[in-house]
């Protein structure tokens, strides 16, 4: 059977909750198989992060990995299409760690692309009427480092596909008119991503007004 590994991030920076997790929660109620999707909460930490992963991918044993994390002041679904070897935090992580300019991985490549089909993932979450974008930098704090961990770890396995997805904080977690996204549309989103992953072996070409 496939198995879907599918990540979402614990509460930081004094919010009670996360937007990824409560939409990797709510896809997970909704997931309709026949794939086994396992999910997994992991800390807002530079260290414990990847460590979390990492036993979770080993346990799991998965086919396709998506992790995914919280974006404030996005409003839009965002396919992350690469991660770089650099940590500069600008804020603490729940840990307290706050490192500025230094790798993720040392001596390990500059930056990994998501094994994701990005594109044809963009078009199934705009067809499922979820606003998208491709992005082309996932920050330099946790989730870059969690991604770039995670293409680091199965770069020698490059028939496992991995990627990331930043997601709009709710409505709840920001103040009126501030960009954000319901939770169900959220998970939406995720499990058209998943879905067009798991029925797409190439990549589609699309110019960047068609997503637009």
């Amino acid at each position: 059977m496939t198995v879907v590994l599918l990540t979402g991030f614990g509460p930081f920076d004094g919010q009670g909750v996360n937007a990824s997790w409560l939409a990797v929660s709510e896809a997970a109620t909704r997931w309709k198989g026949p794939e086994e999707l396992v999910v997994r909460e992991l800390p807002v930490s530079f260290r414990g992060a990847r460590q979390q992963l990492r036993v979770a991918v080993a346990e799991v044993e998965p086919d396709l990995v998506v992790c995914v994390g919280e974006a404030g002041g996005r409003a839009a679904v965002g396919l992350e299409r690469v991660a770089v070897n650099v940590i500069d935090a600008r804020i603490p992580d729940v840990d307290g760690s706050a490192p500025v300019d230094v790798p993720v991985v040392a001596g390990a490549p500059a930056a990994f692309f998501s094994t994701l089909p990005v594109k044809a993932c963009a078009l199934a979450v705009r067809e499922a009427g979820v606003p998208v974008e491709i992005s082309n930098t996932a920050g330099l704090y946790v989730c870059n480092a969690t991604f770039y961990a995670l293409q680091h770890l199965l770069s020698a396995r490059p028939q496992v596909r991995s990627g990331f997805v930043h997601l709009p904080r709710t409505p709840a977690q920001v103040d009126p008119g501030a960009p954000s996204m319901s939770t169900a549309d959220a998970a939406t989103g995720l499990l058209a991503v998943l879905r067009a992953v798991l029925s797409t072996t190439t990549d589609v070409w699309v110019s960047a007004g068609t997503l637009a």
